[in-house]
């Protein structure tokens, strides 16, 4: 084995990584020191220690897109690395939280990775409010694909977005992700809450794993979560990354307006007339006091990312 050599990290749980270079091999490593943050997806410089027999991660290389969350005190944390398409996850049970959905979305939009949603066990049946919600999404960019992880339906279909896309898969607990990864990827023998042993000899949870798709493409499964922030670092501000509110913001009076109380404001406007849907407004409303909290969590001297020029999209 070379002593150094570049490779892609398909597997991160806790500080245990798998990685594969680019012969295919994969080997076991871990980040060599504390302060090197390596998630799934990250493209990697990595060193063979032969008098201890293990490889060690010492430099990421430049990621070109990436997942963040914010933790409790508001600072930014990458989920995952280098993805090109967002599939957000959601079904008919459990109740849909379309405020987290709409949350990926706006974490997708503030790095340029494209959104699909995913909805699944829609053997269930698509009730009329989830519908309508559907098809308001698909308005403003947001398509979704219909399967059934228990039936096989919409399977196909699924690979074949995926093809030649680096894809993440995320959503609520309970909407059924892992199940879609074992009909995506029957080998990947994943399990529901499937844990893995460390070396240690501890179960830790996965934290997320890269699997090679039979269509082409690839696709990291992440755990599902009970909640989920966008890192505010990331966000355009005065948006937040809804591209529908980015679309009527132009018209407003004023150029710094966040489309909350302001008057003259083209987005609220837009929502009460309608061509906006209130819900996604209302949704924008709650992002806008989350900001705020997450901001007030950075304390004084943390400042907004500069606005740009250009809509979201």
């Amino acid at each position: 084995m070379q002593n150094t050599f570049d490779a892609r990290v398909i597997a991160a749980f806790g500080r245990h990584l798998r990685v594969r270079d680019a012969q295919g091999r994969e080997h076991a490593a871990r980040p060599f020191g504390r302060r090197l943050n390596v998630v799934c997806g990250d493209e990697v410089r990595c060193q063979f220690d032969p008098r201890h027999g293990e490889v060690h991660v010492v430099a990421v290389h430049p990621r070109r897109t990436a997942l963040y969350r914010s933790n409790l005190r508001g600072e930014p944390e990458v989920v995952v690395a280098n993805p090109t398409l967002l599939l957000v996850v959601l079904a008919p049970v459990p109740e849909p939280d379309l405020f987290m959905v709409d949350r990926y979305i706006a974490a997708a939009v503030s790095d340029d990775i494209a959104v699909r949603l995913v909805v699944n066990k829609c053997d269930l049946g698509i009730a009329p409010e989830l519908r309508a919600e559907l098809d308001a999404y698909a308005r403003i960019g947001y398509s979704s694909i219909e399967c059934s992880a228990r039936t096989g339906f919409g399977i196909d279909a699924l690979l074949d977005a995926c093809a030649r896309a680096t894809a993440v898969l995320v959503g609520q607990s309970g909407v059924g992700k892992s199940s879609l990864v074992r009909c995506l990827v029957p080998d990947a023998e994943v399990e529901t809450g499937e844990l893995v042993r460390g070396v240690e000899g501890r179960h830790t949870t996965t934290v997320s794993r890269m699997y090679d798709l039979p269509h082409g493409g690839e696709l990291i499964d992440s755990p599902g979560v009970r909640d989920f922030a966008p890192a505010i670092d990331e966000l355009e501000p005065r948006n937040l990354g809804f591209v529908d509110v980015a679309r009527f913001a132009p018209a407003c009076r004023f150029h710094d307006c966040v489309h909350v109380r302001e008057p003259g404001c083209a987005v609220r406007a837009a929502a009460e007339s309608g061509e906006l849907h209130r819900r996604r407004y209302d949704s924008y409303l709650r992002m806008r006091r989350l900001y705020q909290e997450l901001a007030e969590a950075r304390g004084p001297a943390w400042r907004p990312r500069r606005s740009s020029s250009k809509p979201s999209s």
